[in-house]
């Protein structure tokens, strides 16, 4: 190679073609399989177009994508081999919260940069003692939609006079955490509510008739639920059999995303819910040509999660142009002075097309 130099060739070290691979652990198989799939085609489309642009340098980013199949256990067993077995030198991680946590201490533990993009436990990134330099979020959070959702419902019951609440929430980080938020902003904006009691599916739970039993029985005026995918679908499918919504108001904070509301056979009357991605909001072009382009390469219209994960890549690539290196120690440098539109002041980030990573804006209600 050095006389390949000398006679006037350059040199060109094996590094500089090298591909730069990212392990993606998603969930890809089960009820919430719509989070996976949605997640690796819009992370999938933003690569694309990172390498076809030439990459780094003319090194490309080859995304290694993994099935936990929503088993934390998995989901941690599947990241360290991403890294130790398959190379990979950044973690991309595309779990729900009960899969992130699991990943994000194999991430602190082998010391290698995460961007999480699913999760929307605000522990994960807000508790100092799962901090790593290392580890970053690219997603909205629960809390998000417990400030908003808990001044909305607070005005929705004083105008139904709803003074008696029950709780179904999945019994994991996400759930308990947000649920709690949700109550507090509740009550602090009405202080008549009274929350009766709550139940605690499991994730992925098949029979949710003790659960609707426990609801019945409390009588509550209205019911609050961050239920979310095939678990929620399932969960108003049942609950419709025992009527569980017959005069009763139904605050499903995730009911509105498209999927869900693709796949339930009978949306509930008073139901109360929001929608975390819409093309048409912001109503700019570029959320429009994304939107479009998602749907004319996938045959599907793109989820919260899909928004979510092509920001993400987004803010990888560009942390990576901007420390010229796939090196994550020297990427999070980058990462904490981003430029361009990507900011995560104040709980914003965002993307490309000018989607902002923000509930309150698109609170909805339906019925």
């Amino acid at each position: 190679m050095a006389g390949m130099a000398t006679l006037g060739f350059p040199y060109l070290s094996l590094s500089q073609n090298k591909p730069i691979r990212v392990g993606m652990p998603t969930i890809l198989s089960g009820r919430v399989a719509m989070l996976g799939q949605s997640s690796t085609n819009a992370a999938q489309m933003e690569v694309e177009k990172f390498n076809a642009a030439g990459g780094l340098g003319g090194r490309k980013i080859e995304l290694v994508i993994r099935d936990s199949k929503g088993q934390p256990q998995e989901a941690a067993r599947v990241a360290r081999e991403l890294v130790t077995a398959e190379g990979c030198e950044i973690i991309y991680d595309a779990e729900a919260s009960s899969g992130a946590f699991a990943v994000h201490e194999v991430a602190r533990d082998l010391g290698v940069l995460v961007i999480h993009t699913c999760s929307e436990t605000s522990a994960l990134s807000a508790d100092p003692k799962l901090r790593t330099p290392l580890a970053f979020r690219c997603a909205r959070q629960g809390v998000h939609d417990a400030v908003i959702g808990g001044a909305y419902a607070a005005k929705v019951a004083k105008e139904k006079n709803l003074k008696r609440w029950m709780t179904c929430s999945p019994d994991y980080a996400y759930g308990r955490d947000t649920t709690a938020e949700f109550v507090d902003y509740l009550k602090y904006f009405n202080k008549d509510v009274e929350v009766v009691g709550d139940v605690w599916p499991k994730l992925f739970q098949a029979d949710y008739s003790e659960n609707i039993t426990r609801l019945l029985q409390g009588n509550p005026q209205a019911v609050y639920s961050c239920l979310w995918g095939g678990d929620l679908t399932s969960f108003i499918d049942q609950s419709n059999i025992y009527a569980l919504f017959k005069d009763r108001q139904f605050f499903g904070v995730n009911m509105a995303d498209y999927a869900v509301l693709h796949n339930v056979k009978s949306v509930p009357a008073g139901l109360h819910s929001g929608n975390r991605y819409l093309k048409s909001f912001p109503n700019n072009p570029g959320n429009a040509a994304w939107s479009n382009a998602y749907q004319a390469k996938y045959k599907d219209l793109p989820l919260n999660w899909a928004w979510q994960n092509a920001a993400g890549i987004q803010f990888l690539t560009t942390a990576m142009k901007k420390a010229n290196s796939a090196d994550g120690k020297k990427n999070r440098h980058c990462a904490h002075r981003p430029q361009h539109r990507f900011s995560f002041r104040r709980q914003w980030q965002t993307d490309d097309a000018g989607r902002r990573s923000y509930a309150g804006r698109l609170r909805a209600r339906l019925g």
